[in-house]
């Protein structure tokens, strides 16, 4: 069975915090991709570190887990990004 994750990704720079929520079925490969410049075009040009990561059966399960913490700030700022 091929697992789907949904990941939030930090990174600071100038002394602002970002973060980047997206599912994947491959982590460790999608974390390479964002930090290559292959990822989302909002991620590109930035150094990303995997701060969380959740682990689903379906891609459905994953694109709803995705949405919501894609609107919840608040968990999303709950992460220590750090400075590096």
């Amino acid at each position: 069975m091929r697992f789907c994750f949904v990941y939030i990704l930090g990174e600071v720079c100038e002394g602002k915090r970002r973060t980047y929520v997206g599912w994947t079925t491959d982590l460790e490969k999608r974390l390479a991709d964002h930090n290559a410049g292959r990822g989302a075009k909002s991620t590109r040009g930035r150094q990303w570190r995997l701060l969380y990561a959740e682990k689903y059966k379906t891609r459905s399960e994953a694109l709803s887990r995705e949405w919501h913490l894609k609107r919840d700030r608040a968990f999303r700022r709950a992460f220590d990004v750090g400075d590096g």
